[in-house]
Order: structure tokens, then sequence, then C-alpha cells
């Protein structure tokens, strides 16, 4: 991320918290620091580590709680891949729309451009007089013979 990036969600996220009567604590500050570190998606559980090496008072909980609050000012986004747990990544400056590709084997989670989504995703709201609010393509893949399930890792880029 950009110094520019991290400083515009560092500022939003201190505005929001303001303007919703939140307290900026130490706490909420590292686990936003922890997911400015993170490239790609993460989950709670590699964000509390993260947040804990900055300040190790953090607790799941509190993970937990500053969750939503970092996706309402737009900070992060939630990525439901139909697990029993979710995956979080910073939230970009508007893009295309994105699809999602998820390894079988490792969970590693590729996305990509897809901006013909979007056109689609308007194109049958608005012929059934509706408005498209939001969408999602994910593809369950494999990676054939670079993938190893048991170490969980992948060699695809």
């Amino acid at each position: 991320m950009s110094i520019t990036g991290a400083e515009a969600h560092r500022d939003r996220f201190i505005a929001y918290l303001g303007k919703e009567g939140l307290r900026v604590t130490g706490q909420r500050l590292a686990i936003l620091e922890a997911a400015l570190a993170h490239s790609g998606t993460f989950t709670a559980e590699a964000l509390l580590e993260g947040a804990r090496s900055i300040d190790d008072s953090v607790s799941r909980a509190t993970i937990y709680r500053t969750f939503p609050i970092l996706i309402a000012c737009e900070v992060l986004r939630e990525v439901d891949v139909g697990k029993d747990f979710k995956y979080y990544s910073l939230r970009e400056p508007k893009r295309s729309f994105q699809a999602q590709v998820i390894c079988s084997d490792c969970d590693k989670i590729f996305e990509m451009d897809a901006p013909f989504m979007e056109w689609y995703g308007n194109s049958v709201a608005e012929k059934l007089n509706l408005e498209a609010q939001s969408q999602r393509l994910q593809v369950t893949a494999r990676c054939p013979g670079t993938c190893s399930n048991e170490k969980k890792v992948c060699t695809t880029p």
C-alpha cells in the first residue's frame, strides 16, 4: 500500500470514529496498522497476530468488534468464499469489477478485473426494472501440479 493510500485509510478511520462518537484507542490503531501491513487477503487470525505484534493487549474480541467499523468506514472489505470464516482485504480506490478465483487446495484468493460483470449485472437488473445493488463472481479452481495440499502452499503467481 502506498504511503498516501495508507494515510487516506488512517484519516478515514479516525474521522469515522470521531463522527460515530467512538474513541481512538491504541488497540484500534494497532488493528488498523496490522491491516495496512497486509497485501492481498487475510483472516482475522492473521490480523490478530500482526496487531498483537504492535500492541500485545489486542484481543480476538477487539478484532471482531473493530472489523465492522473498518468495513463501515470503507477501509476493509469482507470476502466471503463460503467457508466457516471470512477473509478481509484493504478496500482499494474504485477499480473495475473484480472476479475472485479461489484455489480449493491452498485457499489462496486471486482477483482479476472483470468489467463485463458490472455491465451484465446492470443489464439483467434493468430488464427486470430493478437496480443492481451488488454482485460477485467467484470461481473455485485447483492449481494443477503446483499446490501441495499437505503444505497448503500455492506456487501459482
